[in-house]
């Protein structure tokens, strides 16, 4: 890992020009086009996310939005109207990247959102609980800052310290520097960039994923039957192709084994079994698979964390003397928590009626999820929000059983902590 991070940085340095003396990188220019741009990615997401059933990473998005608002739109329109302007550059961008990033994972919720409205349609569950804009809001800004803030002494343990890839921030970080640089090495840089968005938009286009039971005869694929019934498959994707490369082999074939056991042997063990039949889909699969491997996800999260107890209480300690300049300081840090904490126990008590025992349970109990989150998603690109969330929802059917609103609202503090922390980590990478 510290050999793929030493070459990345060369190249990095290959591309970099010297930051100038007197730039302010949170700029009033930056400030308005990072709104821009968060309002046109929080507005977009929320239908890719319900479209694909799952959110995308779009750091590297946001950075080539940042680059076509900031360096072209901007730029231009203040030639026009003859106004002085300073030239487009890396660290501005990376101001309005970052809001962006922040904007998208935010619009995920839509997922929750959608999951109440179903309750609430539903001739099963008694549910007449309704969110309204205000409430949505309210609730996801002081649960999102929440993540934040817990996120921010994080980035030295993960990303100083393990060096984890969170592959969406490292791209996001490389596209930065290209669209930031001049020369041989810089136009490189972007003819192979361009060739990789042209190759993958024309990939995604024209050529679908296909089906494993499409391609082979049932002679040669043992049990072709459920395989159809699980739609086990094959997406062509050069995005996931890239994703892999900067992984690495040893995460790789991680999730292809567990992508195999899942939905492969496990739905055969279960059809000999009796307990799927030929009028199971792969959502009955996946209610019998989903929470062991949620299970394994924690538990290995949290034991990785305990063998590594030293480096994280040393990230911590260093934390404790920051004056600010590299890390936020620590007291800052608490003071947040505490604040945002106690507006969050305020708005689920007063707009959703939740005592403040089940919001506080909530909170400690996000933390360690959150742990394994940025674990998760800085191995392998992807980050398990929804697991997690899920994970809530089974802790909070003990503690509060049939108290479906609680169960949604402590699975959403979940969700909106663990996804908000995770975009400040790519952004962190990114930076």
């Amino acid at each position: 890992m510290s050999h793929e991070n030493g070459a990345s940085t060369e190249h990095s340095a290959s591309l970099a020009r010297p930051k100038p003396k007197d730039l302010r990188e949170f700029s009033p220019r930056a400030i308005l086009c990072g709104l821009f741009v968060a309002a046109l990615m929080g507005a977009s997401y929320p239908y890719v996310v319900l479209k694909l059933g799952f959110g995308p990473n779009v750091s590297v998005v946001a950075a080539i939005l940042g680059y076509i608002v900031l360096g072209l739109l901007f730029t231009s329109l203040a030639s026009l109207l003859r106004l002085g302007y300073r030239p487009y550059n890396r660290w501005e961008n990376n101001i309005v990247q970052t809001a962006g990033t922040a904007a998208a994972q935010t619009a995920f919720m839509c997922v929750l959102l959608a999951a109440f409205d179903m309750l609430a349609a539903s001739k099963v569950v008694s549910f007449d609980f309704t969110l309204s804009p205000i409430k949505s809001f309210a609730w996801l800004t002081t649960a999102g800052l929440l993540g934040v803030l817990l996120a921010v002494p994080l980035r030295r343990h993960y990303i100083v310290e393990e060096k984890l890839p969170f592959v969406d921030g490292l791209a996001a970080g490389e596209t930065l520097l290209v669209c930031d640089s001049e020369g041989p090495a810089a136009s490189r840089a972007a003819l192979a960039m361009l060739a990789g968005l042209f190759a993958s938009g024309l990939l995604i286009t024209f050529w679908k994923g296909t089906h494993a039971f499409d391609l082979f005869p049932s002679t040669f694929v043992v049990g072709t039957a459920v395989l159809a019934m699980t739609e086990v498959g094959l997406e062509w994707s050069l995005l996931a192709v890239g994703s892999g490369m900067l992984i690495g082999m040893r995460i790789n074939l991680c999730m292809l084994l567990g992508a195999i056991l899942g939905w492969v042997v496990a739905p055969l063990a279960l059809q000999r079994a009796g307990l799927l039949d030929e009028k199971s889909d792969r959502f009955d699969v996946l209610r019998w698979v989903m929470w062991p491997a949620t299970g394994m996800m924690v538990a290995g999260g949290l034991t990785a964390l305990v063998l590594r107890w030293k480096v994280l209480a040393r990230a911590f300690k260093n934390l404790s003397s920051a004056s600010g300049s590299e890390d936020f300081p620590i007291r800052w840090v608490l003071i947040g928590v505490v604040l945002c904490g106690s507006a969050l126990v305020v708005v689920q008590n007063t707009l959703f009626g939740q005592p403040a025992w089940i919001t506080l349970a909530a909170i400690l109990l996000s933390l360690p999820l959150a742990l394994v989150g940025l674990r998760v998603l800085g191995e392998t690109n992807w980050g398990p929000i929804s697991p997690l969330s899920n994970m809530m929802q089974g802790v909070f059917a003990f503690l509060a059983p049939g108290n479906v609103p609680a169960n949604m609202v402590a699975s959403g503090t979940t969700g909106t902590i663990a996804v908000e922390s995770e975009a400040i980590m790519q952004d962190y990478k990114a930076g």
